[in-house]
Protein backbone atom coordinates (compact mmCIF):
# COMPACT_ATOMS: atom_id res chain seq x y z
CA UNK A 1 0.00 0.00 0.00
CA UNK A 2 0.82 3.35 -0.50
CA UNK A 3 1.71 5.76 2.23
CA UNK A 4 -0.96 6.61 5.12
CA UNK A 5 -3.57 8.41 4.28
CA UNK A 6 -3.97 12.29 5.51
CA UNK A 7 -6.58 15.12 5.42
CA UNK A 8 -6.78 18.73 4.27
CA UNK A 9 -9.06 21.47 5.17
CA UNK A 10 -10.68 23.23 2.34
CA UNK A 11 -12.83 26.17 1.51
CA UNK A 12 -15.19 26.52 -1.44
CA UNK A 13 -14.41 28.79 -4.58
CA UNK A 14 -17.34 31.14 -5.84
CA UNK A 15 -15.03 32.80 -8.36
CA UNK A 16 -12.75 31.28 -10.82
CA UNK A 17 -10.85 32.28 -13.40
CA UNK A 18 -7.12 34.02 -13.17
CA UNK A 19 -7.55 36.89 -11.70
CA UNK A 20 -9.22 34.75 -8.54
CA UNK A 21 -6.49 32.38 -9.09
CA UNK A 22 -3.66 35.08 -8.60
CA UNK A 23 -5.35 37.06 -5.67
CA UNK A 24 -5.68 33.08 -3.55
CA UNK A 25 -1.95 32.78 -4.07
CA UNK A 26 -1.45 36.27 -2.40
CA UNK A 27 -2.98 35.63 0.44
CA UNK A 28 -1.35 32.17 0.88
CA UNK A 29 -3.73 29.48 -0.78
CA UNK A 30 -3.78 27.16 -3.94
CA UNK A 31 -6.69 26.94 -6.71
CA UNK A 32 -8.02 23.52 -7.11
CA UNK A 33 -10.46 21.37 -8.50
CA UNK A 34 -11.97 17.99 -7.01
CA UNK A 35 -13.79 16.27 -10.15
CA UNK A 36 -15.01 12.80 -11.08
CA UNK A 37 -17.20 9.95 -10.41
CA UNK A 38 -20.11 11.28 -12.06
CA UNK A 39 -20.57 14.60 -10.08
CA UNK A 40 -20.42 18.13 -10.62
CA UNK A 41 -16.56 19.26 -9.53
CA UNK A 42 -16.18 21.44 -6.91
CA UNK A 43 -13.36 24.22 -7.15
CA UNK A 44 -12.11 24.84 -4.03
CA UNK A 45 -8.86 26.78 -2.20
CA UNK A 46 -5.99 25.12 0.20
CA UNK A 47 -3.19 26.28 2.35
CA UNK A 48 -0.33 26.39 0.25
CA UNK A 49 2.29 25.38 2.55
CA UNK A 50 0.02 22.41 3.70
CA UNK A 51 -0.39 20.75 -0.17
CA UNK A 52 3.64 21.97 -0.86
CA UNK A 53 4.93 20.36 2.09
CA UNK A 54 2.59 16.98 0.99
CA UNK A 55 4.17 17.21 -3.10
CA UNK A 56 7.56 17.25 -0.91
CA UNK A 57 7.11 14.31 1.16
CA UNK A 58 7.06 11.97 -1.99
CA UNK A 59 4.17 10.18 -2.43
CA UNK A 60 2.08 12.58 -3.17
CA UNK A 61 0.29 11.31 -6.80
CA UNK A 62 -0.45 7.80 -5.45
CA UNK A 63 -2.20 8.39 -1.89
CA UNK A 64 -5.47 8.87 -1.33
CA UNK A 65 -6.48 11.95 0.97
CA UNK A 66 -9.38 13.39 2.25
CA UNK A 67 -10.31 16.95 1.59
CA UNK A 68 -12.90 18.46 3.76
CA UNK A 69 -15.01 21.74 2.62
CA UNK A 70 -17.21 23.26 4.62
CA UNK A 71 -17.71 19.94 7.12
CA UNK A 72 -18.46 17.60 4.33
CA UNK A 73 -15.76 15.02 3.08
CA UNK A 74 -14.39 13.64 -0.14
CA UNK A 75 -12.12 10.98 -1.03
CA UNK A 76 -9.48 12.05 -3.44
CA UNK A 77 -6.48 10.67 -5.31
CA UNK A 78 -4.07 13.84 -6.95
CA UNK A 79 -3.90 13.59 -10.70
CA UNK A 80 -2.57 16.71 -11.63
CA UNK A 81 -0.54 19.25 -10.19
CA UNK A 82 1.71 22.50 -11.70
CA UNK A 83 4.46 24.31 -10.46
CA UNK A 84 5.28 27.44 -11.17
CA UNK A 85 8.80 27.29 -13.80
CA UNK A 86 10.45 29.78 -11.81
CA UNK A 87 9.69 29.98 -8.15
CA UNK A 88 9.27 26.24 -7.68
CA UNK A 89 5.81 26.85 -5.85
CA UNK A 90 2.17 24.91 -6.34
CA UNK A 91 0.17 26.35 -8.73
CA UNK A 92 -3.15 24.38 -9.22
CA UNK A 93 -4.33 20.94 -8.35
CA UNK A 94 -6.73 18.43 -9.26
CA UNK A 95 -8.20 15.66 -7.49
CA UNK A 96 -9.85 12.77 -8.29
CA UNK A 97 -12.58 11.44 -5.84
CA UNK A 98 -12.61 8.11 -5.86
CA UNK A 99 -14.24 5.32 -3.28
CA UNK A 100 -13.93 1.91 -2.81
CA UNK A 101 -14.72 0.26 -6.48
CA UNK A 102 -12.79 3.49 -8.31
CA UNK A 103 -9.86 2.27 -10.93
CA UNK A 104 -7.09 4.75 -10.83
CA UNK A 105 -4.08 4.63 -13.43
CA UNK A 106 -0.93 5.69 -11.28
CA UNK A 107 2.83 5.67 -12.02
CA UNK A 108 4.62 3.37 -9.21
CA UNK A 109 8.25 4.16 -8.50
CA UNK A 110 11.44 0.86 -8.89
CA UNK A 111 13.21 0.51 -5.79
CA UNK A 112 16.27 -1.96 -7.03
CA UNK A 113 17.33 -4.41 -4.18
CA UNK A 114 20.21 -7.07 -3.78
CA UNK A 115 22.85 -4.78 -5.74
CA UNK A 116 25.53 -6.34 -3.82
CA UNK A 117 24.77 -9.63 -5.39
CA UNK A 118 24.71 -9.41 -8.76
CA UNK A 119 27.60 -10.98 -10.33
CA UNK A 120 27.75 -8.47 -12.65
CA UNK A 121 27.82 -5.18 -10.52
CA UNK A 122 30.44 -6.79 -8.24
CA UNK A 123 32.67 -6.98 -11.87
CA UNK A 124 32.24 -3.39 -12.60
CA UNK A 125 29.11 -3.65 -14.94
CA UNK A 126 26.32 -0.71 -14.76
CA UNK A 127 22.64 -0.98 -14.05
CA UNK A 128 21.23 0.73 -17.18
CA UNK A 129 17.76 2.16 -15.90
CA UNK A 130 15.10 1.71 -18.15
CA UNK A 131 11.88 2.63 -16.57
CA UNK A 132 11.79 4.09 -13.04
CA UNK A 133 8.29 4.15 -12.90
CA UNK A 134 5.80 1.56 -14.06
CA UNK A 135 2.24 2.56 -15.27
CA UNK A 136 -0.38 0.27 -13.78
CA UNK A 137 -4.30 0.22 -13.06
CA UNK A 138 -5.16 -0.57 -9.57
CA UNK A 139 -8.24 0.36 -7.05
CA UNK A 140 -7.97 3.46 -5.47
CA UNK A 141 -8.12 2.18 -2.10
CA UNK A 142 -4.88 -0.07 -3.33
CA UNK A 143 -1.93 1.50 -4.38
CA UNK A 144 1.46 -0.18 -4.23
CA UNK A 145 4.03 2.58 -2.70
CA UNK A 146 6.62 0.88 -4.63
CA UNK A 147 7.73 -1.95 -6.84
CA UNK A 148 11.24 -4.45 -5.29
CA UNK A 149 13.38 -5.18 -8.21
CA UNK A 150 15.67 -7.99 -7.50
CA UNK A 151 18.93 -8.13 -8.65
CA UNK A 152 19.85 -11.09 -6.63
CA UNK A 153 22.33 -13.29 -9.42
CA UNK A 154 21.88 -10.66 -12.61
CA UNK A 155 25.33 -10.95 -14.83
CA UNK A 156 26.11 -8.04 -17.25
CA UNK A 157 24.13 -8.89 -20.25
CA UNK A 158 21.41 -9.45 -18.01
CA UNK A 159 17.46 -7.56 -18.37
CA UNK A 160 15.23 -7.91 -15.87
CA UNK A 161 11.78 -7.63 -17.40
CA UNK A 162 7.94 -6.45 -15.42
CA UNK A 163 7.33 -10.32 -15.19
CA UNK A 164 10.28 -10.74 -12.69
CA UNK A 165 8.24 -8.91 -10.38
CA UNK A 166 5.24 -9.57 -8.20
CA UNK A 167 2.08 -7.56 -8.87
CA UNK A 168 -0.75 -7.05 -6.06
CA UNK A 169 -4.04 -8.69 -6.46
CA UNK A 170 -5.85 -6.38 -8.83
CA UNK A 171 -3.03 -4.51 -10.16
CA UNK A 172 -1.85 -4.36 -13.30
CA UNK A 173 0.34 -2.65 -16.17
CA UNK A 174 -0.69 -0.36 -18.60
CA UNK A 175 1.46 -1.89 -21.15
CA UNK A 176 0.41 -5.05 -22.79
CA UNK A 177 3.59 -6.68 -22.78
CA UNK A 178 6.66 -8.04 -21.05
CA UNK A 179 8.38 -4.96 -21.04
CA UNK A 180 12.05 -3.85 -19.77
CA UNK A 181 12.89 -2.54 -16.47
CA UNK A 182 16.31 -2.51 -16.52
CA UNK A 183 19.64 -3.84 -17.83
CA UNK A 184 22.91 -5.18 -16.75
CA UNK A 185 25.98 -3.26 -18.95
CA UNK A 186 29.35 -3.75 -19.16
CA UNK A 187 31.20 -0.32 -18.14
CA UNK A 188 32.56 2.07 -21.08
CA UNK A 189 36.42 1.34 -20.01
CA UNK A 190 35.45 -2.72 -20.39
CA UNK A 191 35.44 -5.19 -17.25
CA UNK A 192 38.68 -5.28 -14.68
CA UNK A 193 39.97 -9.06 -15.39
CA UNK A 194 41.18 -9.36 -12.02
CA UNK A 195 37.59 -8.34 -10.44
CA UNK A 196 35.88 -10.66 -12.80
CA UNK A 197 37.89 -13.13 -12.14
CA UNK A 198 37.34 -12.39 -8.13
CA UNK A 199 33.43 -12.34 -8.56
CA UNK A 200 33.54 -15.40 -10.50
CA UNK A 201 35.45 -17.07 -7.41
CA UNK A 202 32.90 -15.15 -4.86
Amino acid sequence: MSQETYELKAEARERVGKGSARELRRNGLIPAVIYGDKQAPIAIALNTNEVTKRIHAGGFMTTVATIEVDGKKFKVLPKDYQLDPVRDFTMHVDFLRVSGNTQVTVEIPVHFINEEKSPGIKVGGVLNIVRHEVEVHCPADAIPEFFNVDLNGKKIGDSIHISEVTLPKGVTTVIDRDFTIATIIAPAGGIDEAAAEGGAEA
